[in-house]
């Protein structure tokens, strides 16, 4: 019996050190993801506090939306590898209601603006996967701040 306990005891020790072994560090796996996209592409990118990373092709002149505005933009949406998940030529919404590198990253421009979006997962989807993002991923977002309504 005390040969059984023992086991037990020793396997729980054993699957906890695994568990921490597999904890990864995404915030700091994302931002050099994204600073070797950033090279790779010759971009140059300025880094919020939050990690979120932003590129001004055209800052605009209109008005500056906050975080909770209700812009019209147009945007396509893809990961580092290339792959598109997402764009429109229109699109209307509360900045509020949307994700966290977007509520910011629209901070940075005026009407009329456009650049780029570089997304840590951390200010995105996180560890959840959504439709055909996987988990963690940085996403990426060539935009173009339409209207501040």
């Amino acid at each position: 019996m005390r040969y059984i306990i023992l086991a037990l005891v020793l396997s729980l020790f054993v699957s906890c050190s695994k568990d921490k072994e597999e904890v990864k560090d995404y915030v700091a796996l994302n931002d050099e993801e994204i600073t070797n996209y950033i090279t790779e592409n010759n971009l140059v990118a300025e880094k919020s506090p939050t990690g979120l990373y932003y590129v001004i092709d055209d800052e605009g002149t209109g008005v500056q939306p906050i975080s909770t505005s209700n812009v019209t933009v147009a945007y396509k949406g893809y990961l580092t590898n290339g792959t598109v998940f997402d764009e429109s030529t229109s699109f209307t919404r509360d900045l509020g209601d949307l994700i966290l590198g977007w509520r910011e990253g629209f901070t940075y421009f005026k009407e009329g603006g456009s650049g780029i979006l570089l997304i840590p997962s951390h200010l995105a989807y996180g560890s959840r996967s959504f439709n055909v993002i996987p988990a963690n991923s940085v996403l990426l977002f060539d935009i173009n701040l339409i209207s501040v309504n």
